[in-house]
């Protein structure tokens, strides 16, 4: 006899405890909802309703697939970012919710209708939420990845921002140079990786197995990959632009130091748990 849903969830959330998943009770529900498209309102709307044979046999597979560490979010395929859903799998980074920090500030100091860059834009979660957000916006979003440009292509086609947001392979700023006039861009957004090397093996399995190590090897101290950026993003600002750079825990004052003036006025940022995670950089306008 098939199992119930009520029966099925139980059973995974059992075997997630007892392999040490953070999150055993929602990890069940959300897998179990991907498998009968059903919310999670609705799972419990139907609670005593048997599951058809197709349906507990995947949803059990993915189970075991959970167990092994691989990420809820790449075994639905998608991952909610900024109230909007992104398509996500590994040629990825999966969005995490302390990025919403860089979109959230960026949409209130940002113009009506601004030009933005996002460096490393990965599944284009920062790029196409801010095109989203800013119907008049136009975005250009680099990355080192075909892989991931390919993503970023669909979810932006998957939000109706397509023809505003502009897609270009390269490493850093290199990729646009030519593509927007100099000194064109109102902000620049970059959440590069910023996980020192050694700070890599410490991370959590799921994290360290299935993610992309591209998009978190940050270099000895994690902040290799901003040292590079900061002296190339001067020349596509314009004056009294920004650059937010998302950052790691600790590095808060670290990467002030990479921004210093008399060119840049800098904030750190914390996110609700108290860590740094933004800094906010401003380029001072003529005369100041």
């Amino acid at each position: 006899m098939a199992a119930t849903i009520k029966s099925a969830v139980r059973t995974a959330r059992e075997l997630f405890k007892q392999h040490g998943v953070e999150t055993p009770s929602l990890d069940a529900e959300v897998l179990l909802s991907h498998v009968t498209g059903l919310d999670r309102a609705g799972l419990y709307r139907r609670w005593e309703s048997f599951l058809a044979k197709e349906e507990e046999a995947r949803f059990f597979a993915l189970a075991g697939r959970r167990l092994s560490g691989e990420p809820v979010a790449y075994l639905t395929g998608c991952k909610e970012f900024m109230g909007l859903e992104f398509k996500v799998d590994p040629r990825v980074l999966i969005p995490r919710p302390e990025t919403e920090l860089l979109v959230e500030t960026a949409l209130k100091i940002l113009p009506p209708a601004p030009v933005i860059i996002d460096v490393g834009t990965g599944s284009g979660a920062i790029a196409v939420s801010l095109a989203f957000y800013r119907p008049q916006a136009v975005v250009y979003a680099c990355d080192l990845s075909p892989e991931a440009l390919a993503v970023a292509r669909s979810n932006a086609a998957r939000h109706g921002v397509a023809e505003r947001v502009f897609f270009f392979r390269g490493d850093l700023l290199k990729s646009l140079a030519g593509r927007l006039p100099a000194g064109g861009a109102d902000l620049i957004a970059a959440n590069l990786p910023y996980v020192a090397k050694e700070d890599l093996p410490g991370l959590p399995r799921e994290v360290r197995l299935f993610e992309p190590l591209l998009s978190l090897d940050g270099g000895a101290d994690g902040l290799e990959p901003y040292r590079r950026l900061v002296p190339e993003a001067p020349g596509f600002l314009k004056q009294g632009g920004y650059l937010l750079l998302e950052i790691g825990c600790g590095q808060g004052r670290g990467m002030a130091g990479l921004l210093e003036r008399p060119q840049w006025e800098t904030v750190v940022l914390k996110d609700p748990a108290g860590r740094d995670r933004l800094v906010v950089a401003g380029t001072r306008c003529a005369g100041q």
